[in-house]
């Protein structure tokens, strides 16, 4: 069965919620798990005044038993603190009341005025609830179970921020896993925490002007198994669905695997990833981060993302009053200066997502046991390939 997940709820509703489907029996879960990964969606310097608020826990309410998936869909919440605050405002019932003040001036780079033409919603608030990266807890709930489930196969996923606004540090040559382990006590995800001081500082200067940054991040997948993926259709390749799962998520702009653009400068000598043997297939290079023809070929993947800045200005852009079409200046929310240490976390989550299920399309089964048996005796053929 593929993983299939769907998320629901909006940024000042009751909560978010997240069904998720295809991940088999009998694997080890726990709230405890999936709440570090909340955690780690909150973190990083220059998030607003909603991450004071709220304090992200799931609670399970489907699919597992006992600490154990059961095989069946699964069900999670998390369920929002400020809803105090809302919920007259977000009400899913009754009059509209007096207090409700319509939200009629988009913000551009948001969803406000496409998603308030779309679905003909006069109030935007209708349009910017859901289309909130608040949305994106529910991916990391379903990515923090795909995670789970990808470990237990060697599997490792990672991340660290390249860049924030034009502050774009070298980053030293230490292997994937250290990159991750330092930007875990980075106050901006950086793998080298004693630039935190520089990008804090531009923080506080975009923060005094009213600006907002975006920034690049680096998602990472090691121990990953050749053979994920196909070339036969364009919906199986994997670069493809991993790019499309990047790209899903608020404000990425930009996605690249391995080189990316930069293999496009370089000729084919430079690029290509030479193959060697020593008791199994591996490259001297992994300039394709870990992809060839749609399938995975046993190296790390690698995954670059551009996120842009947060739509939301406290010098707002101007706009147009939808009811009036006078000219205004945009409506404002409560909002991130920088939200892109956090994005990574969200990009781990949709690897997870993508790499889960394409190992189960590759191996097939219902229950842990059986699955892990599989996976053995195909690491045994690809050795002996």
């Amino acid at each position: 069965m593929p993983i299939r997940f769907f998320t629901a709820g909006e940024s000042h509703g009751r909560g978010v919620f997240c069904f998720l489907e295809g991940i088999p029996a009998n694997l080890d879960i726990s709230s405890e798990y999936i709440n570090r990964e909340l955690e780690r969606r909150q973190r990083g310097y220059g998030r607003g005044g909603r991450m004071a608020i709220e304090r992200d826990r799931v609670e399970f309410l489907a699919g597992v038993r006992f600490g154990r998936t059961l095989g069946s869909p699964i069900c999670m919440a998390v369920w929002n603190k400020d809803w105090e605050n809302w919920k007259e405002k977000m009400a899913p019932e009754g009059e509209v009341p007096d207090s409700v003040v319509p939200f009629t001036r988009p913000r551009p780079g948001h969803a406000d005025l496409s998603g308030g033409i779309k679905y003909n919603q006069r109030d935007l608030r209708n349009i910017l609830e859901r289309a909130s990266a608040r949305e994106t807890v529910g991916r990391v709930l379903a990515g923090a179970v795909c995670k789970r489930f990808l470990e237990e196969f060697g599997i490792r996923i990672g991340s660290y921020v390249i860049s924030i606004g034009r502050l774009s540090p070298d980053i030293k040559e230490e292997d994937l896993l250290k990159r991750h382990e330092l930007a875990e006590s980075s106050q901006v995800r950086f793998p080298d925490p004693r630039m935190d001081d520089e990008f804090i500082k531009l923080i506080d200067e975009a923060k005094e002007k009213g600006e907002s940054l975006g920034g690049v991040f680096e998602v990472f997948a090691v121990g990953v198994p050749p053979g994920l993926g196909s070339h036969v259709q364009w919906d199986k390749r994997i670069d493809g669905r991993i790019a499309q799962a990047m790209m899903s998520i608020q404000a990425i702009k930009g996605v690249e695997i391995g080189l990316g653009f930069e293999s496009a400068r370089r000729f084919g000598s430079e690029v290509h990833d030479e193959i060697g043997w020593n008791e199994g297939y591996f490259r001297y290079s992994n300039n394709l981060g870990g992809t060839e023809g749609g399938i995975t070929n046993g190296m790390p993947i690698i995954v670059r993302c551009a996120m842009k800045p947060i739509p939301t200005l406290t010098k707002p852009l101007r706009s147009v009053d939808i009811n009036t079409k006078q000219e205004v200046r945009a409506g404002k929310e409560r909002s991130d200066v920088v939200a892109v240490p956090a994005a990574s976390i969200v990009g781990e989550a949709m690897l997870a997502i993508i790499l889960a299920d394409a190992l189960l399309e590759k191996l097939g089964g219902d229950f842990m046991e059986e699955i892990k048996e599989r996976y053995q005796r195909y690491l045994e053929y690809v050795k002996n390939f």
